[in-house]
């Protein structure tokens, strides 16, 4: 079956304007153009269209879903069941937050009992299902299942005040990392700073720590583009590269 712009867009609740765009993009391009100039669209692109609807809900950019779609290796099919991980996930995700907020609605009507600990079980959840749905299969490959389990574990077992703490070690590293690229200057103790802090925030999940594991991390840091966009979108462009540096230079 063929649509024309207009009923595509109907179709799948988007604008004529963003179809239109795509195609000058050269993101999702018509199967043909009529006798009367319009823009017609077969199977091909239907499924197409699917697939950057679906990349575009996860927040990725344009770009990288053309990349990715358009990959002679591209199958529709493993994108499906990768789409499908993703929402059983996200899924997880919002069950976990809706059951802490139920929990801690019947808590502060005097319902139930409920520890300061259960009270974050609900973002710690999150937090590893996030994990495990953008890094999972990578972190499994370079650690082992063992390890990742453990530092699972680890993770889920931290107290409200190492679950704070945790998140507040982050935060001062990033400043210091952010400090380091303002002063591009690797031998500063800002630059020193990000290794310790980096290295501190790992202890709460970490099973056990070795510098050649550390060093790992930030090479993946740089070689995969999920972390590099974590960083850079975190303290700016190049902060995964700055990172990386740090630990390697500190760790070493």
């Amino acid at each position: 079956m063929e649509y024309t712009i207009k009923s595509l867009a109907q179709l799948a609740g988007i604008s004529v304007r963003t179809l239109r765009y795509y195609d000058e993009i050269g993101l999702l391009k018509p199967c043909r153009i009529n006798s009367s100039g319009y823009r017609i669209y077969g199977e091909t692109e239907i499924d197409l269209l699917q697939q950057i609807l679906f990349y575009k809900s996860m927040d990725m950019k344009l770009e990288d879903i053309a990349h990715i779609i358009y990959d002679p290796d591209f199958d529709i099919c493993e994108a499906l069941e990768e789409h499908y991980k993703y929402l059983i996930n996200k899924k997880n995700q919002i069950e976990n937050l809706i059951f802490t907020v139920e929990k801690t609605l019947s808590y502060k009507k005097g319902v139930i009992e409920m520890s300061n600990k259960e009270k974050f079980e609900g973002f710690k959840k999150e937090k590893l299902d996030e994990n495990e749905m953008k890094y999972g299969k990578e972190i499994r490959e370079k650690y082992g299942q063992e390890t990742i389990e453990k530092s699972n574990k680890k993770f889920l077992n931290l107290s409200e005040e190492e679950f704070k703490k945790m998140v507040s070690i982050e935060k001062e590293m990033l400043l210091s990392l952010k400090k380091v690229i303002e002063n591009n200057d690797l031998k500063s103790e800002f630059a020193k700073d990000v290794y310790e802090k980096h290295r501190e925030w790992l202890g709460f999940t970490w099973p056990s720590y070795t510098k050649e594991a550390h060093i790992g991390l930030a090479q993946m840091y740089i070689y995969d583009e999920r972390f590099t966009k974590y960083y850079n979108d975190k303290v700016g462009h190049g902060a995964a590269q700055v990172l990386h540096d740090c630990i390697v230079k500190y760790a070493k």
